[in-house]
């Protein structure tokens, strides 16, 4: 496997090969995950109501959405590969970007992925029970390792299988949703303390927190502006869609989880989808969606796996010291990046708790993601000449939206779990550090 290309950089070129659906379903690939299926029963036991956990999802799918009309505006008028880091780097300044982009490999692709790959070892054993001790964790970890040598060797055959397990991911949800309805108790979901008190009380901020993570991804378009046939077009409208597709689902799946059993049976379960399916249907079907889970979580790896490596790639193609991350082989994708996402998601795959792992992910992507739709507000009034195909919807007010209820996430999150929110800190910290180390950005 041999990289293309000659001089500093090393790289093969990059194409505008993606369309409209493939950049549409990327967004609901890494949005629909691990999350959903996991976070509402930890959701119950820390918040106490089921309608305030009910709450938390839809407020986090406003969060998501304005996040997303927000970067619309940007990526149509800066339609380059890698996500925050070459936003905020054009936006405010190198060394931000640099640690955005330290942060999104670590934080935004390698975490996701190795909690996705701990989950799908859960609901793997759930369908396969019993076996050799620390089985699930060597399927998850076999998993990322074949979905990134398949993005490494074609990116073409990759995209087509992306696209088929997405499109089955969401038929397969639509399915069950469709198979819940007149089977559930919605007696289930008024339990608990009143909602009123809930949503005002710091773990309700923290749970928006751990629902930031299930909603993940639905910037995933940005980090292939680069490789997106007619951007300023398909880009607004693939955040847009892809983010409201998921909102609508991910209410259904927790209106379904909530009222399938009461709440002490699901609170604290990382495995919540088969607690309600087996409620609902018996463990025969409990075991069957723990199969569909798995086979979905599938296509959430492979869409981290596609989409990160594009971050650091362009990390490698601007600075020399990290040429070796920019190589691709002709028709593949990028090498050295891909290998270095892989690893480090294998690393935590092995090493971290599951929480620990949602509220590390959630304060440090929440934080930059504010930031990058911060920039609508600065280069509307630094470079207003500047060309905007696409304006966000209901700016200022959708934008403002998204940066308070950030801002409130991230500040309960400081309280209430100090530790994690340390470890995001030094995380960014680093992430500067070692823009100094290497010194002044250079394009090759």
């Amino acid at each position: 496997m041999s990289a293309v290309g000659s001089g500093d950089a090393a790289t093969a070129p990059v194409e505008r090969t993606l369309g409209l659906r493939t950049a549409t379903l990327l967004v609901v690939a890494s949005m629909i995950g691990t999350g959903v299926f996991t976070t509402t029963g930890l959701l119950v036991a820390d918040i106490g109501s089921s309608v305030a956990v009910l709450l938390c999802w839809g407020v986090g799918g406003v969060v998501a959405l304005g996040g997303a009309l927000s970067y619309g505006e940007l990526v149509a008028a800066l339609p380059t590969n890698g996500g925050e880091y070459a936003l905020l780097g054009r936006i405010y300044h190198p060394a931000l970007g640099f640690a955005a982009g330290f942060v999104s490999l670590l934080v935004g692709f390698a975490a996701p992925t190795a909690a996705s790959a701990i989950a799908f070892g859960v609901y793997l054993q759930r369908v396969f029970p019993g076996g050799p001790q620390g089985w699930p964790l060597a399927a998850g970890v076999i998993l990322v390792l074949l979905l990134a040598t398949l993005h490494v060797a074609t990116v073409r055959r990759a995209t087509r299988f992306q696209d088929l397990m997405t499109a089955l991911k969401v038929a397969l949800i639509v399915v069950f949703l469709m198979g819940a309805i007149g089977r559930v108790e919605l007696t289930h979901v008024a339990g608990g303390k009143p909602w009123r008190e809930a949503i005002l009380s710091g773990p309700f901020a923290v749970g928006l927190v751990l629902v930031s993570f299930a909603y993940t991804g639905w910037n995933a378009a940005a980090y292939v502006a680069g490789e997106t046939r007619e951007p300023s077009r398909n880009l607004p409208r693939a955040l847009a869609f892809g983010t409201g597709l998921v909102t609508v689902l991910y209410l259904g799946l927790n209106l379904v989880f909530v009222a399938a059993a009461p709440a002490d049976a699901l609170a604290g379960r990382v495995d919540v989808a088969y607690v309600a399916a087996e409620a609902l249907f018996g463990p025969a079907a409990g075991r069957l969606l723990s199969a569909l889970i798995a086979l979905g979580l599938v296509s959430t790896v492979g869409a981290l796996v596609m989409t990160g490596p594009r971050v650091v790639e362009a990390m490698g193609r601007d600075h020399p010291r990290l040429r070796l991350l920019a190589q691709r082989r002709a028709g593949g994708g990028p090498i050295g990046a891909t290998v270095l996402q892989a690893g480090a998601a294998v690393a935590m795959a092995l090493s971290a708790t599951f929480e620990a792992l949602l509220v590390y992910v959630g304060v440090s992507l929440s934080f930059f993601a504010a930031l990058v739709a911060a920039g609508v507000f600065v280069l509307r009034f630094r470079e207003p000449e500047l060309a905007r195909p696409y304006r966000t919807w209901g700016y200022p007010w959708s934008t403002l939206a998204f940066l308070l209820l950030s801002a409130w996430m991230i500040a309960h999150s400081v309280l209430e779990r100090p530790v994690v929110a340390a470890f995001a800190g030094a995380t960014v910290a680093f992430g500067l550090l070692g823009w100094l180390a290497l010194g002044r950005r250079s394009v090759a």
